[in-house]
């Protein structure tokens, strides 16, 4: 059956930024679709227990340090024996003009968002390889993989890079059965766009052109994380799906 190709039965996934937002949602449904999920969170992911129960492992890290990368790897194997997916969603955003924006900003933003992001996708590739069994990589990017923004010039510099890496390593580790794609979510509601929501012209003049007229959710991203992750995206690599509501289309 079809519907079984979308199973996640027996995997171990990890997701970083487990506790809010996109990241719970994507925990949630890799649980609802069979998954044992490995959530990485600077500060405990309470909630996401909640809603999961036993599935779920919240591993307690900083990643806006690669030092943290040996403890996620291995607290995961401790606990599920493997790693057959890896989502990496934790990132932050800092909005400042860009003609005044600091180096702090910018670097804080490029070592979550870009640095972390790389070294972990390596770590947990590495762990893939010796598996011998493939596995799956999503990274989220964003809008502003494909746009410039306005007042984020270190989001969008590592939003673009994340696109780019994605078709990189899946040149390279395709050999290896190794999928890396990326989800590029619209203007959702979060904590990365609150500052976004109270602005009420800025809101205004996104909800006029989103075509479905609306702020997305973590339940829309959904479907294609439980998608990109399973058996059903097999032949699918190095590609950035777009769930924006039609922002791009615009």
């Amino acid at each position: 059956m079809i519907l079984d190709s979308f199973s996640l039965k027996g995997k171990v996934a990890i997701v970083t930024g487990s506790n809010t937002g996109l990241g719970q949602g994507i925990c949630r449904a890799f649980a609802e679709a069979g998954a044992q999920v490995a959530g990485v969170s600077r500060r405990p992911s309470t909630e996401t227990r909640q809603l999961i129960g036993d599935s779920f492992h919240n591993i307690i890290a900083d990643l806006s340090t690669c030092e943290v990368i040996p403890q996620v790897v291995q607290e995961t194997l401790d606990k599920f024996g493997r790693i057959d997916i890896l989502v990496n969603n934790a990132g932050i955003i800092k909005r400042q003009d860009s003609i005044e924006f600091s180096e702090e900003n910018w670097d804080s933003v490029m070592s979550v968002n870009l640095k972390t992001v790389f070294f972990l996708t390596q770590a947990v590739a590495k762990q893939f390889i010796a598996q011998g069994s493939g596995g799956k990589i999503i990274n989220i990017a964003s809008m502003l993989s494909y746009q410039g923004g306005i007042r984020v010039p270190s989001y969008t510099a590592s939003k673009s890079a994340i696109r780019g890496i994605t078709m990189t390593l899946a040149n390279e580790w395709a050999k290896y059965g190794i999928n890396v794609n990326a989800v590029a979510p619209g203007y959702m509601a979060t904590n990365n766009t609150q500052q976004l929501r109270q602005d009420e012209e800025r809101s205004a003049d996104i909800l006029a052109r989103i075509p479905a007229g609306r702020w997305g959710t973590p339940a829309d991203l959904e479907g294609a994380a439980v998608f990109l992750a399973s058996a059903a995206s097999d032949y699918v690599n190095g590609f950035t799906l777009a769930v924006d509501g039609g922002w791009l289309g615009r």
